[in-house]
């Protein structure tokens, strides 16, 4: 298939790009910052730079594609100005689902996030109504960034309704590579009370690839929205104990998988999607948080 990335230069769409072309897939990527004006190295996929803000550049993208990956966004309402981030989030995600829309793209697969339900960047705190947390979770956005991508998988139902196309959201979880795996998960291995909104919860940008992988080649009807995020927690706690220990019962405990569960149930993608996480903290980082020598 010809599948256009968005986001191609950041975290997420780096790994997609790989993964779908790994897979067979011809891949165009887009994204915002300037192209490299020299021959491409062999097996790089075709580059465009385009601002999706803009209508006219975004369907310029999208025309002749099979598939839409959706990654390109200001990744959190904390290092812009909430109108920014607003604007920039939910007019690029419009613009492209209504050029798949008017081109007849088949499937749109929207990268979404874990912050929707709205705890993870509230003015007023409130905590999850259960853990694990899954699609059925109540959403109660407040921050720019959470609100932009909630519309965001709303634009998502409204392209269905309204056209054949099909579209999935992928809401990932604080998204992780090799690079990164310590400074950012270490020093919870070490301290399960750093765990967060996102409840010891994480995935691996590689496992996150193969689900955007499945997305895009599902030939799943309508709009379905799914959690992607590792089975095991960080630091391998033994979930309900630490859920206890620092939110009492302020959260109600589900049923878990596994005795060190992430703070995320996965079970919908695992059931429709057939994704399977092959990666886990443990590879990079020993018990102590310390990156492992590879």
């Amino acid at each position: 298939m010809r599948v256009v990335v968005t986001g191609a230069h950041g975290k997420v769409g780096r790994a997609a790009v790989k993964a779908l072309m790994e897979a067979g897939h011809e891949v165009t990527a887009v994204d915002l910052t300037r192209p490299v004006w020299e021959r491409p190295e062999p097996g790089e996929p075709h580059y465009l730079q385009a601002d999706l803000t803009d209508a006219g550049q975004a369907f310029a993208v999208v025309r002749g594609a099979d598939a839409v990956v959706h990654a390109a966004a200001l990744p959190d309402p904390t290092h812009n100005p909430p109108q920014v981030v607003f604007q920039n989030n939910l007019m690029s995600t419009f613009n492209l689902i209504e050029a798949a829309v008017r081109f007849g793209v088949p499937r749109f697969v929207n990268i979404s996030s874990e912050t929707v339900p709205g705890f993870f960047f509230p003015e007023r705190k409130f905590l999850p109504d259960y853990a694990p947390m899954d699609e059925d979770h109540p959403i109660r956005p407040q921050d720019p960034y959470a609100l932009a991508k909630h519309f965001g998988e709303q634009l998502m139902d409204a392209a269905v309704r309204r056209s054949d196309i099909r579209c999935i959201s992928l809401r990932p979880s604080w998204v992780q590579h090799e690079g990164n795996y310590e400074r950012n998960l270490g020093p919870i291995v070490r301290d399960s009370s750093l765990a967060g909104a996102g409840l010891w919860s994480y995935i691996d940008v590689y496992d996150l690839a193969d689900a955007i992988v499945l997305a895009v080649e599902s030939r799943l009807p309508g709009h379905e929205v799914f959690y992607i995020a590792s089975p095991d927690n960080v630091g391998g706690h033994d979930f309900a104990a630490v859920l206890r220990q620092y939110f009492g019962d302020q959260i109600e405990l589900r049923p878990l998988a596994r005795p060190d569960a992430s703070g995320i149930s996965c079970a919908k993608a695992h059931r429709m999607l057939g994704w399977n996480p092959k990666r886990s903290w443990r590879d990079y980082l020993d018990d102590d948080g310390r990156a492992r020598q590879r």
